[in-house]
């Protein structure tokens, strides 16, 4: 198995970004003004400057801000964090986010890449007052959905080294995705892959629910997605291509 990129949005070369309703074309802005912006943005709201009938120009300059740290990874992270902070609270519809992230009924599923990730530390530590971060990921980690199987798919994919892959199955409430595994498959180098039964006996007639991890999503178009772990943990994914 393996990945193929097109070109796009990060170094892994993912889809080729459709023009969404902010423009992907402002991101071929001066990368300082955009830190700029998103500075001086983020300190309004942090200072409670921002009033509610600014909740829209919110959610386009973070998103703005997480577009552009997926296309050059060089946007600083307290400021991915905040914008990610931001998408939270704000609440966005999430009535399109599940064929957002798996697909129209019938179509073929999606695969996101993990971009940015901010620890369950750090946002613990963030909601005390601290500042906030994260880490761009150094290797390429791909989720897969299909919205109409209900199908997920969770990948390491390490080049000559190998690939760690995990399938199983969701169910979806509002912005809430619960999942089980229930096989993994392994390929060490040239060897495999290696398919492993993982899921116990009771957890396969079942369907995944509050019990299980789950993701919660904040927010989800063509492009990227943000949302948060069971483990407390946000992160940042982008739409890419993958080939089997």
């Amino acid at each position: 198995m393996g990945v193929e990129w097109a070109k796009g949005l990060s170094q892994y070369s993912c889809l080729n970004p459709r023009h969404s309703t902010l423009g992907f074309g402002a991101l071929k802005a001066d990368r300082k003004v955009i830190s700029t912006r998103s500075r001086n943005f983020h300190a309004r709201v942090a200072s409670g400057e921002s009033q509610v009938g600014e909740v829209d120009s919110k959610v386009e300059e973070s998103v703005l801000v997480l577009k552009a740290a997926a296309k050059s990874k060089k946007i600083p992270a307290p400021e991915v964090f905040a914008a990610f902070r931001v998408l939270e609270k704000a609440r966005v519809d999430p009535s399109n986010f599940l064929e957002t992230l798996g697909g129209s009924s019938g179509a073929e599923p999606r695969c996101w890449m993990l971009v940015f990730a901010s620890g369950a530390k750090v946002v613990r530590e963030a909601l005390k007052g601290g500042g906030g971060g994260g880490t761009y990921v150094p290797f390429t980690a791909v989720q897969q959905y299909n919205a109409t199987t209900k199908s997920i798919l969770n990948g390491l994919y390490l080049g000559p080294l190998g690939v760690l892959e995990f399938m199983g199955r969701f169910s979806w409430s509002k912005n809430k995705l619960f999942f089980i595994f229930d096989s993994l498959s392994v390929k060490v180098g040239p060897l495999g892959p290696f398919q492993f039964a993982i899921s116990k006996k009771e957890e396969l007639d079942r369907e995944p629910g509050n019990k299980d991890p789950f993701f919660i999503w904040f927010y989800a178009d063509e492009e990227i997605v943000v949302g948060k772990g069971s483990g407390g943990g946000i992160f940042l994914r982008v739409r890419c291509n993958r080939r089997v």
